[in-house]
């Protein structure tokens, strides 16, 4: 075995939470760093560039996103495969094998509705300027779901089998590669041409391969990883495996859609309020966005951790492992939401000048806002960590009903509510997130407390 399922003391679970979760949190935040490069070079081509590309991007990578959590089925199931111990190696072998099948099939699927983001930008009523670049723009981009999907997958399969530093390694090289090619492309450097803003789509192209070149390159290589043989035989069907994944993963696919949809709908809420408060939107929830890539990385350990214990048929580790990933969350969140709600302004600097004349009439809402993301943090946090346990019980179904009914109905109500007719406005939107969060993770929280008589130990 990699490393050690189920230890039986507080400590041992605690240093393997925190070996597993530090490089998972750390490659989580290079990963929004690829996006970010592009972003930087995009800008430099003029405001339509940025927002053709911002149309599109939203849409690819909510595509991207959820699919990177129908193939995230594979982590609680080879966690509890090799917490079994019985025919670990072609058992992880087939969950593998399974889970790129199904991760193949669906990045087409998401491709077919790149070649639909024209009709529906109109559908949405965007400028006709803005499609007529982002439309090709995204005829580039979509090449990069299947290797983004693949990679995104067998980033999950090292992880879950004890290696995520891997995963950190080539997000780092991810980010120079992405940074290089922006600048050959966009711009045309070493004798290529200028290709401007479909430059930016191809460079995300040429690092998506090189993430998935690079994994396979480690599977390949990697001594303790190739006795798998993780890649073999990748033609051969386990139909059992294959709908296991499926079982599993399109209820966190939803799950992922639904919590999503809530945030991009507040966002659409706080563009009918007015451009100030939109701006201000996008400012605080930017830092809850990159503060929240901790708790995602405990919440994947986290997955990782129940799914052993699981597989090795250990109650009391499964505790264990859900109260030190709980833990963890809560205290760098402690950390976090002081920030938000104490240093206000210092957050602000990173993204604005809070003492500009042009910025005074912002300001006072983005702190408005970061003092309620201040309390979302937490709930942000407990929800991520509770669903994660649950995934790592391989329980989905239920969470995602959570997921739909909290995040649409007391979240998105609550924000339509306030936001629009009450004299609230953006302030009510941001109500309305806390709301959603609060609800599933109290939800999430409570289905995990009473795992036992609700039957989902093993």
């Amino acid at each position: 075995m990699m490393f050690e399922a189920t230890p039986t003391r507080w400590s041992d679970e605690w240093r393997a939470t925190l070996r597993l979760a530090a490089p998972l949190v750390v490659a989580n935040l290079l990963h929004m760093a690829v996006f970010a490069i592009d972003v930087v070079f995009i800008a430099r081509l003029g405001p339509t560039e940025l927002a053709a590309a911002s149309l599109s991007v939203s849409l690819f990578g909510l595509l991207v996103w959820s699919l990177t959590g129908l193939v995230g089925a594979a982590s609680p199931l080879i966690a509890a495969e090799l917490g079994a111990r019985r025919h670990a190696v072609r058992e992880v072998r087939r969950t593998v094998r399974m889970a790129g099948w199904v991760a193949v099939i669906a990045a087409i699927a998401a491709m077919g509705m790149c070649l639909l983001g024209g009709p529906l930008m109109r559908l949405t009523g965007q400028q006709p300027g803005v499609i007529a670049l982002a439309v090709p723009f995204l005829g580039v981009l979509m090449w990069a779901a299947i290797p983004s999907v693949l990679a995104s997958l067998l980033r999950t399969v090292v992880s879950s089998m004890g290696r995520p530093g891997i995963g950190t390694a080539i997000n780092a090289m991810a980010v120079a590669v992405n940074a290089l090619g922006n600048w050959v492309f966009v711009f045309g450097h070493f004798g290529m041409p200028a290709l401007g803003l479909a430059g930016s789509a191809l460079s995300s192209v040429v690092t998506s391969v090189a993430m998935l070149l690079a994994y396979a390159a480690v599977i390949r290589f990697d001594r303790r990883l190739h006795r798998y043989r993780l890649l073999g035989r990748w033609w051969r069907p386990e139909w059992s495996r294959f709908f296991d994944v499926l079982k599993i993963g399109l209820p966190i696919c939803a799950t992922i859609i639904a919590e999503a949809g809530m945030f991009n709908g507040a966002a659409f809420l706080m563009g009918r309020i007015g451009e100030l408060e939109l701006a201000a939107h996008t400012i605080a929830l930017q830092f809850a966005s990159i503060a929240f890539m901790v708790p995602f990385g405990v919440a994947q350990a986290a997955t990782i951790r129940v799914g052993l214990a699981y597989g090795a048929r250990d109650p009391s580790a499964i505790t264990r492992a859900g109260v030190v990933a709980l833990a963890l969350g809560f205290g760098f969140v402690g950390i976090s939401a002081s920030i938000m709600l104490f240093a206000p302004r210092l957050v602000l600097a990173i993204y604005i000048d809070p003492d500009a004349p042009a910025n005074a009439a912002m300001v006072p809402l983005a702190i408005q806002y970061m003092a309620i993301a201040a309390a979302f943090q937490l709930f942000d946090s407990a929800q991520a960590i509770g669903a994660a346990l649950l995934r790592g019980l391989q329980d989905t179904r239920v969470p995602m009903n959570i997921a739909l009914f909290g995040y649409w109905v007391p979240g998105i109500g609550t924000a339509v509510g306030l936001g629009l007719f009450t004299p609230l406005g953006g302030l009510g939107v941001w109500i309305g997130l806390l709301v959603g969060l609060a609800v599933v993770a109290a939800l999430m929280l409570w289905r995990w407390r009473g795992r036992a008589p609700l039957g989902l130990l093993p």
